[in-house]
Parts: structure tokens; C-alpha cells; sequence
């Protein structure tokens, strides 16, 4: 798959799995109707537990993102893609609040602010593209 943990991030591994997957389903990578990896395939794929998996994917499952299909595991569900890009966008809305926040209570003004990011935006990019490139 397309997935990577980073067990130095701050966000459990589940809730890692669970917000990339939800992303691949908002930008298409793992469209409607997709079958996900089995439980095993996916854990030994990260190097993570089997519980951890299993977990990340219950919780995609509650949440309507994925479906059981007998006989044949769990598949993007339909109506997902909506779904997710709403939660892509609301994740990124409260990660970037954090951080605005973060910076303002340490100082830094807005105008600042904006400067600083319009300045990581091309490594971004570069680097969004050597890994588009690299697929």
C-alpha cells in the first residue's frame, strides 16, 4: 500500500493508519469500492502489531469509511470519498490552528507567520512532488 508510521509522531500508530487512509480516499489513491489490505498483509507491511491494525481498521469501519464484504474482507465504502475529504480538510483545520496558536502565544505576529510558510511552501511542494514521481 502507500502507508508509513512514524512511531516518533505524537499520534498513535492506529490513529496514523486511520488518518492515511482516510486521506487516500480523499485524493483517490484507494478509491470506492477498493478492497484494503487484510489485517495481516497491512501489519506486516508497517512492521506494526496486529492489534494495532485491527484497531485502525474497526474504527474506519464505525466510522462508515470501510465496509465488510463477505466473503472477501473490507473494501473502501461507498460514499467514503465525500466523507473523507470533509475530515481531510477538518484535520488539517486543527492541526494548522494548533500551530497558529502555538506561534502566536510564543510571539510570533501574523505577518511573520505568513512569511514563514510562504517560505516552506516550495519545499513542500518539491518534495510532494519527488514523491508523486517516485510512485
Amino acid at each position: 500500500m502507500f502507508l508509513h508510521v512514524d512511531p516518533d509522531n505524537g499520534l498513535a500508530i492506529y490513529d496514523q493508519i486511520v488518518r492515511q487512509i482516510k486521506f487516500a480516499v480523499a485524493t483517490g489513491a484507494l478509491p470506492s469500492g477498493e478492497m484494503a489490505p487484510s489485517v495481516r498483509e497491512l501489519a506486516r507491511e508497517l512492521a506494526v502489531n496486529l492489534n494495532t491494525v485491527s484497531k485502525a481498521y474497526q474504527q474506519l469501519q464505525l466510522e462508515g469509511v470501510l465496509e465488510n464484504v463477505r466473503g472477501m474482507g473490507l473494501a473502501v465504502a461507498t460514499g467514503a470519498v465525500k466523507q473523507c475529504r470533509a475530515e481531510r480538510v477538518r484535520l488539517v483545520q486543527e492541526r494548522l490552528r494548533e500551530v497558529l496558536w502555538e506561534a502566536r502565544q510564543s510571539g510570533i505576529e501574523a505577518d511573520e507567520l505568513q512569511k514563514l510558510i510562504a517560505a516552506e511552501m516550495p519545499a513542500i511542494e518539491k518534495k510532494l512532488a519527488a514523491k508523486l514521481k517516485g510512485k
